[in-house]
């Protein structure tokens, strides 16, 4: 009735995951590392196809075409499925309607003993709330059929679970929550993992090209932060342009014997040598601040309100990243760092994905 697909890119996790499967229910593996990666060591029972490492999306299109049962169960390489898992989708399965098109299962990720979590474990905990996602999804296999499966667009582990959801339920099938359980562990995935993750945005763009504006909305998310890492980032800019047009307009720093000559013949005595006052109404001598030798004073005020529009735009977001969490040293600088970078970085995978699946 069933076969489970698991892709890997060779994840040590993969055993694991295998071990609480079991031997009840047919297993496909399919392997996503590139030609010339050594054979994976697995049971017996398991069988591998490769999918020459064109990413999740492909590699879970090569499985459940493999397949040859009626539902095909995906699962990601690094969780364990409770004991009893086999029966227990089994259970979720069997007497489902036939306008059921998917089950999920519910996604558990063990919270961390005596503490708050990190920003990298709120991250994972997300998955607890998230709709349709295939660390255990289960669709019918002429559902995927109908639908042509994932989009293999998606070349990321993100939003390509979204994806068939949503073209799942525009095709008129309903998807519904199970009552197996599987274990997401929190993987510890680096300093700079927060500012990776920002190329999902990409992959955003790929959404909203696919799906509309609301598609957020669609699957149950909420509204991301990029208008104001747009602001955040134009404010930097801002700041830099302005600084660098105020150096480059700034009058050179003469002597005063330089900027005031000798009195000309002529000249009323106590008068400054060399000055001359334009008698024109509404005009202000080179002397008076907005002429061209003086106009470069507002540059620097402009310059700070913006760099100080840029530190206060950041500072938030830090603050809204560390609030939550353990607030350790380490913690905190690496939410410092990173709530740095994250705009600019944001934006420029946005605009890269808006330019390549532009309309």
């Amino acid at each position: 009735m069933i076969t489970v697909v698991i892709p890997t890119i060779g994840r040590a996790t993969l055993r694991e995951t295998l071990a609480a499967v079991g031997r009840s229910v047919p297993v496909i593996v399919v392997d996503d590392r590139r030609a010339g990666a050594a054979a994976l060591e697995l049971p017996d029972h398991v069988r591998v196809v490769r999918s020459g490492g064109r990413g999740p999306a492909a590699a879970r299109n090569a499985g459940w075409r493999a397949a040859g049962t009626p539902w095909v169960v995906f699962l990601d390489d690094d969780v364990i499925p409770a004991p009893g898992w086999a029966e227990a989708v089994w259970k979720d399965l069997v007497d489902l309607p036939d306008d059921v098109g998917g089950s999920q299962g519910r996604i558990v990720v063990p919270r961390p003993a005596g503490r708050r979590p990190t920003d990298a474990e709120r991250h994972t905990l997300g998955l607890s709330d998230a709709l349709w996602v295939t660390a255990d999804m289960a669709y019918r296999r002429s559902v995927l059929e109908q639908t042509g499966g994932f989009d293999e667009r998606f070349p990321r582990a993100y939003r390509e679970d979204a994806d068939i959801a949503l073209r799942v339920a525009r095709a008129g099938h309903r998807l519904v929550a199970g009552e197996r359980v599987t274990t997401h562990p929190v993987r510890q995935d680096g300093f700079w993992a927060s500012v990776r993750f920002q190329r999902g945005n990409a992959d955003d763009a790929l959404m909203r090209h696919l799906h509309g504006p609301d598609w957020r909305q669609a699957i149950g998310g909420s509204g991301g932060r990029l208008r104001r890492h747009a602001a955040t980032s134009a404010a930097a800019l801002t700041a830099a342009a302005l600084g660098l047009a105020a150096t480059v307009a700034r009058p050179s720093g003469k002597g005063r014997a330089d900027r005031w000559p000798e009195r000309r013949p002529g000249e009323r005595p106590g008068s400054r040598p060399g000055r001359r006052l334009d008698r024109r109404p509404g005009r202000r001598g080179a002397a008076g601040g907005w002429g061209a030798a003086g106009g470069w004073r507002a540059l620097p005020v402009l310059a700070a309100f913006a760099g100080a529009l840029w530190a206060a735009m950041t500072a938030e977001f830090a603050w809204r990243r560390i609030a939550p969490g353990p607030r350790t040293p380490r913690e905190v600088w690496r939410m410092a760092v990173t709530s740095v970078v994250i705009p600019p970085v944001a934006c420029v995978h946005r605009l890269r994905g808006e330019w390549r699946w532009r309309r």
